[in-house]
């Protein structure tokens, strides 16, 4: 005979781990599925650390929602006995005609939340690790920091199963349909009925839902760690925070403070177009002299010896915000977020969000930004205009 639960959640990365311990922890039934065994480097749930911030440049709408973030990843830090976050403080650079440094600064001023203008001369002298042009400014924020992401999501797959979650790894969705109000899941292991579906499956999401022609593309990333090739005192943690830049010819990246492992740095969008499928994960030349290329113009003395490099994967929407919504002819079949590159900081409130959907509750967010919708060429994306 089928398992029948309350829900079901498609994939256990981030948003799925998250949305699962949520929906156990208020005494539903749920069935949580991955057809890997998170957490793993497949997807877009690793890479040792991401940052967490609070000055969204990308939208004001996005800082109650980080806010509570950073209550959710406190309580499950405490919960689990393990160090979750780290706070480092934050830097926002960019030009002032640009994306990123007028976007951090408007959220802040828009939420009264405390921070700094600093010039370029004043990041050299604060941070003197890091290079900003004359051009560049910064948006100072200290509740900036540092998520572990493998911890994260094994601790929320560990206080799901600690209440009650049944998850069942190695064991692919292959399909689903509508059974009345609910649905009926088919996977690699068997079939089980729900009132309801929650799709957390990433760059995976598209292969699930076939008809339905979701407007999501997933890009290929690549993660560097370096030693420090001077100055190395400089990129601890108490000197160096977390870092994301806009460049004056509109590219993207940023960085971490060493943290043991290395300076991290990453290109944030410009990768090429791929699947989970058919994904390079080899690192290439062109990957780390591209990496280099802004490490030596930006971050002088971080560009040593590369110690590892990884790939990840960016599953994005047209318009690069969230993708939180029911499925347009199914209410009770639901997407937890494709999340253009940002979302992982976000993981334990979509998971609350999630919960809440799933079971009918009204959110307290104001989630209109992140509905299924078509994007208007004035909405595009915000990191592509200038790429």
């Amino acid at each position: 005979m089928e398992s029948t639960f309350d829900v079901i959640v498609a994939g256990l990365g981030a948003m799925g781990s998250a949305t699962a311990f949520h929906l156990a922890s208020r005494g539903l039934r749920v069935l949580g599925l991955d057809r890997l065994e998170p957490p793993h480097c497949l997807g877009s749930s690793h890479g040792q650390t991401r940052i967490i911030r609070e000055a969204y440049f990308e939208h004001p709408a996005y800082v109650p929602l980080v806010q509570r973030a950073y209550e959710l990843w406190a309580e499950l830090q405490e919960r689990s006995g393990e160090s979750l976050l780290l706070l480092t403080g934050g830097l926002m650079i960019g030009p002032e005609s640009g994306v990123l440094f007028p976007g951090a600064l408007r959220s802040a001023q828009t939420h009264r939340l405390p921070h700094e203008v600093l010039s370029s001369d004043d990041v050299v002298r604060r941070f003197p690790a890091l290079r900003p042009e004359s051009t560049q400014k910064a948006v100072w924020e200290p509740r900036a920091g540092v998520l572990f992401p493998e911890r994260c999501v094994a601790r929320h797959l560990q206080a799901a199963r600690d209440c009650g979650d049944v998850l069942r790894t190695g064991e692919a969705v292959t399909k689903w349909e509508p059974d009345g109000a609910g649905v009926r899941v088919e996977t690699s292991g068997g079939a089980y009925r729900s009132g309801a579906l929650v799709v957390a499956a990433g760059a995976w999401a598209q292969s699930l839902f076939p008809t339905w022609r979701l407007p999501f593309t997933v890009e290929r990333q690549t993660l560097f760690w370096f030693e420090a090739a001077r100055r190395a005192e400089l990129f601890q943690r108490e000197r160096c925070p977390i870092h994301l830049w806009e460049t004056p010819e509109g590219e993207f990246f940023y960085g971490f403070p060493d943290l043991g492992d290395g300076v991290k740095l990453a290109c944030h969008h410009g990768g090429p177009p791929t699947t989970p499928e058919t994904v390079s994960r080899e690192v290439t030349a062109a990957d780390e002299s591209a990496m280099r290329r802004l490490a030596r113009r930006f971050i002088p003395d971080a560009e040593g010896r590369t110690r590892s490099a990884t790939v990840c994967l960016y599953t994005n929407t047209p318009d690069s915000h969230f993708w939180l919504d029911h499925h347009p002819d199914h209410p009770q079949v639901w997407i937890a977020s494709p999340c253009s590159g940002h979302g992982f900081k976000f993981a334990s409130v979509i998971g609350e969000i999630m919960a809440d959907a799933a079971t009918g509750r009204r959110s307290p967010f104001d989630l209109s930004l992140f509905r299924a919708r078509a994007v208007a060429p004035s909405c595009a994306n915000p990191l592509g205009a200038r790429r």
